[in-house]
C-alpha cells in the first residue's frame, strides 16, 4: 500500500508537474501576447498624441488661415473701393477730358474765325488804303491842274 501511495504520490507529483508546465507555457503566451498587446497600445498612444499634435496644428494653422482669410476679404472689400473710386474718378477725368477738348474745339473755330475777320479787315484795310492813295492822287493831279490853270489865268491876267 505505502508502494501504492507512493506510485499515486509519484503519479499526481508527476501530473502536477506536467500541469504546471502547461500552465506555464499558457502564461508565457498569454505574458508574450500582453507584452505585444502592450507594446501596440504604446504604439496607439504615441500615434494617438502625435494625432493629437497634429490636430492641435491644424487647429491653430486653421485659425490663423481664417484671421488671414478675414483680413484678405477686408483688404479685397478695401482695393474693390478703391477700384471703384479710381474708376469712377477716371470716369470724371474723362467727361473733364471731353469738356475740355470741345472748349478746345470751339476755341480753336473762335481763333479760326477771328483769323478769318482779321484777314477780311486786313484785305479791307488793304482795298481801303489803295483807294485812299487813289484818291489822295487824282485830288493831287486835280490840285496840279488847278494850280496850272490858275497860273495861267493869272499870266493871262498879267498879260493883258
Amino acid at each position: 500500500m505505502n508502494r501504492l501511495i507512493t506510485a499515486l504520490n509519484f503519479l499526481g507529483v508527476f501530473a502536477l508537474a506536467v500541469l504546471c508546465m502547461i500552465q506555464w507555457q499558457a502564461n508565457s503566451q498569454i505574458d508574450a501576447q500582453l507584452g505585444h498587446v502592450n507594446q501596440i497600445r504604446l504604439d496607439q498612444a504615441a500615434k494617438l498624441t502625435e494625432q493629437d499634435a497634429t490636430l492641435n496644428q491644424n487647429s491653430s494653422d486653421l485659425t490663423d488661415l481664417r484671421q488671414r482669410l478675414s483680413l484678405s476679404g477686408s483688404d479685397l472689400k478695401e482695393a474693390g473701393d478703391k477700384i471703384t473710386a479710381a474708376n469712377q474718378q477716371r470716369d470724371e477725368m474723362a467727361a473733364q477730358r471731353d469738356q475740355l477738348k470741345a472748349a478746345l474745339d470751339k476755341w480753336v473755330a473762335a481763333c479760326a474765325a477771328r483769323d478769318q475777320d482779321l484777314k477780311q479787315a486786313a484785305e479791307q484795310i488793304q482795298k481801303l488804303t489803295a483807294d485812299r492813295d487813289q484818291a489822295i492822287q487824282k485830288f493831287n493831279d486835280l490840285a496840279d491842274k488847278y494850280n496850272g490853270v490858275v497860273k495861267q489865268l493869272n499870266d493871262a491876267r498879267g498879260k493883258s
